[in-house]
């Protein structure tokens, strides 16, 4: 029975829908003024969006795209108490198209810790519900380091260079046995290399990160963000599993009902696949399933959700589990590594558990 710091998920972590109009307007229902927020067109193709509050409204980087950090006044204008305002513009507000952003809170902005060789410029963190925001300038130096602010190791930690067009990097700590060692990319399928260039074959400390001199995190003037992670017992879990090639497939117990997931199979060609639970359908065994079951997105590619698979998994009140047999999520020996966070914890932090679905 997992016990919990945050008996409410969703004051750290939550999905909303909606929908554009090509003008105006402001999206509530977040519960929280976001600092990371990543929006995905669902009913037609388009590029994932993803802004935080450290680079600021005008800043915007893809995930399913290697490009340079873009400059537009019309996506997200501004990080509100309840969520963020949209200008007009057809990337996250096309009039009628149908939108999902995923939101995350971190918040603190001063006292930092650790002694890096490089200090950040800007920065956003909770150790409370294990996430940062780290804004720095690169000196192509080996062993160079930045803090990241959660007070343990970061299970995940994924790395864009904002300036010029390389891969996104994504340490993830059940990523092979040696994980310092490998990345993987948010933006490509392909699978786990092993490359000392990110990381300097250095598992990340409580403190810093160390890096070597890869163009995707540590080029000499170039600016990058970082957004780390640990796990949170009963809040967010980030872990591996093993698939096993049927409908009736692994389940993986996180400890909490998630409210999101995304995994990747390390030793393949498979894309990064999303899973929310506000998005219509989620389990199968709803109400008209064969159409409407859990439908993922993809962080590497920009295509709708008419274009995914569904009832590749269902939410459960302590995990998921796959229902799918195929290589993207449950191939028989496949290794695959997730991030998930809840939407309730199994257990609350006074031993009583929570209802499921």
């Amino acid at each position: 029975m997992a016990y919990t710091t945050i008996d409410d998920p969703t004051i750290y972590f939550n999905t909303v829908l909606y929908t554009g109009n090509f003008s105006t307007q402001s999206i509530t229902g977040v519960g929280f003024q976001p600092d990371w927020v990543w929006i995905k067109e669902r009913s037609v193709s388009g590029n994932h969006q993803l802004q935080n509050s450290v680079n600021g409204t005008n800043s915007k980087l893809m995930s399913n795209s290697t490009s340079a950090e873009g400059t537009d006044t019309n996506y997200i204008t501004s990080f509100d108490s309840d969520g963020f305002s949209l200008g007009a513009n057809n990337g996250n507000n096309q009039s009628g198209v149908s939108n999902v952003a995923w939101n995350w809170k971190a918040g603190t902005t001063s006292g930092i810790s650790g002694s890096p060789s490089i200090t950040p410029s800007g920065y956003s963190f909770s150790q409370t519900a294990g996430f940062s925001i780290i804004a720095y300038t690169g000196n192509a130096s080996v062993g160079a380091t930045i803090p990241h602010g959660l007070g343990v190791a970061p299970a995940v930690i994924i790395f864009k260079n904002r300036d010029s067009s390389v891969k996104w990097a994504v340490y993830h700590h059940k990523n092979t046995s040696a994980p310092e060692t490998d990345h993987l990319q948010l933006n490509d399928t392909t699978a786990t290399s092993d490359d000392d260039s990110i990381l300097n074959d250095t598992a990340p400390g409580s403190s810093v990160i160390t890096m070597k001199t890869s163009s995707s995190v540590n080029s000499n003037s170039a600016k990058y963000v970082a957004f780390c992670f640990s796990e949170i017992k009963g809040y967010s879990k980030h872990g591996s599993y093993t698939g096993n090639g049927n409908t009736n497939g692994t389940f993986v117990y996180t400890g909490f009902k998630p409210a999101w997931v995304m995994i990747k199979r390390t030793d393949g060609s498979n894309g990064w696949f999303i899973m929310d639970n506000k998005r219509l359908g989620f389990n199968s065994g709803t109400t008209n399933s064969a159409t409407l079951g859990n439908v993922e997105l993809n962080a590497n590619t920009n295509r709708s959700e008419a274009e995914g698979n569904t009832n590749m998994m269902d939410l459960l009140s302590n995990g998921f589990k796959c229902r799918q047999s195929g290589s993207d999520s449950n191939t028989s020996g496949g290794t695959y590594i997730y991030m998930a966070f809840a939407h309730s914890p199994f257990t609350n932090s006074n031993g009583v558990p929570t209802n499921a679905r």
